[in-house]
């Protein structure tokens, strides 16, 4: 009997190549269902980034808004014995157009309403000493298509408020895609995605007015005798701000809306 010496060699199973494909498939499923998640929730943060980014302008500018309104008025006519120079007081809460100079206030309506030509839904000039001593300035806002505006000058005696504020190297870009007075057809695109934030279809005010009334304070529109810029007391201030960019997995426009009410804080003249 011959015995042999070959080790005798085991059987090496491997996998078969319908099984090395189906691996592979049930691989690339995995990796693309994993991408496609990673892909929305990149997508995802691209537009909170700049909703949020939207919405920390608009804050702060409305903070700011707020701060002019509570400080507006101040000092009054008749913080004086005698009368300084006129733009060491205020003559009121707002500056007024027309009749500024000559003193006689205008009235102050909403939607294109009233006589005033500021303050108005879309414009308002604060006035009042907002630097703490150094004399009393015009601080004016105005919404021109979807930026709003802000500019500040000294009071001087001469000029109105009106033509004060109107320069272009007065008024400055403050905040940024405001869509308060929009078009018919892009409110009619905002309500499909937020459907209360234009109440009636139209165009929203950016600031209105309450006045001091014997009734109490109320809108100024409704103020009868009392309706004057003189005696506005609180400012709302509403400001609908849209993103940079619509949602990136929707393709529709990204909107919010901040609400914010000025207190004059100093008495009437």
């Amino acid at each position: 009997m011959k015995l042999s010496l070959k080790p005798k060699q085991k059987l090496q199973l491997g996998f078969t190549m319908l099984e090395l494909m189906i691996a592979v498939a049930i691989f690339m499923i995995i990796c693309g269902a994993i991408f496609r998640l990673l892909g929305n929730s990149q997508k995802q943060f691209s537009t909170e980034s700049r909703l949020l980014a939207s919405f920390q302008e608009a804050r702060l500018g409305l903070d700011q808004i707020v701060r002019d309104a509570n400080t507006a008025g101040y000092p009054p006519q008749n913080h004086f014995t005698v009368l300084p120079a006129a733009n060491l007081y205020a003559v009121g809460p707002l500056g007024w157009q027309p009749g500024y100079a000559a003193g006689v206030p205008c009235l102050i309506g909403t939607a294109g309403g009233g006589t005033c030509l500021t303050p108005t839904d879309f414009d308002v000039i604060f006035e009042g000493d907002i630097n703490d001593g150094n004399g009393v300035s015009w601080i004016r806002y105005q919404l021109q298509g979807t930026t709003l505006f802000r500019g500040a000058v000294p009071k001087t005696a001469g000029p109105d408020p009106w033509a004060a504020t109107a320069p272009a190297n007065v008024m400055l870009p403050y905040v940024t895609n405001v869509m308060n007075n929009a078009t018919a057809a892009q409110i009619a695109t905002f309500q499909a995605a937020y459907p209360t934030m234009f109440p009636g279809g139209v165009a929203q005010p950016v600031f209105q007015f309450y006045c001091d009334a014997p009734a109490g304070t109320v809108l100024c529109q409704n103020a009868g005798a009392s309706n004057s810029p003189s005696n506005v007391r609180d400012v709302q201030i509403r400001l609908i701000v849209m993103a940079q960019q619509n949602d990136m997995q929707t393709n529709r426009v990204r909107l919010v809306e901040l609400n914010g009410r000025g207190h004059r804080l100093n008495p009437n003249q």
